[in-house]
């Protein structure tokens, strides 16, 4: 089973090739996740997605309107299931945006993750 701060660096390089089937590879079928972002493209989730078909569709709306997105690692912070992860997104024609992530990890998935834009 891999250690949070492996799942971490899975997360990071599957989100920067935008390899969806990875990433969501690495959720529990019923995680959880929010973002100040999902609360501004789709005010009706309050930005709160449940499972991995409400994630495919929101990584992929993502990836295909922001093709060159990637995720700069700066910090990883882990324990036994717990990681909180510092990164800096990088957008061309946009300005640089730190964001913290926490992901809460159950047997080996995440299952629930929080975003923090800075």
């Amino acid at each position: 089973m891999s250690s949070p701060l492996t799942i971490a660096k899975l997360w990071l390089n599957a989100f920067n090739e935008h390899n969806l089937e990875v990433l969501l590879d690495l959720y529990a079928d019923d995680a959880q996740h929010f973002s100040p972002k999902l609360k501004i493209r789709q005010p009706e989730t309050n930005g709160l997605i449940i499972g991995k078909d409400a994630m495919r569709a929101w990584w992929q709306d993502a990836f295909e309107r922001l093709p060159d997105l990637v995720y700069r690692e700066e910090q990883l912070t882990a324990n036994n299931n717990r990681v909180f992860m510092e990164y800096t997104r990088i957008v061309g024609g946009e300005p640089n945006m730190s964001v913290a992530e926490l992901l809460e990890i159950k047997n080996g998935k995440i299952i629930f993750s929080r975003v923090y834009h800075g």
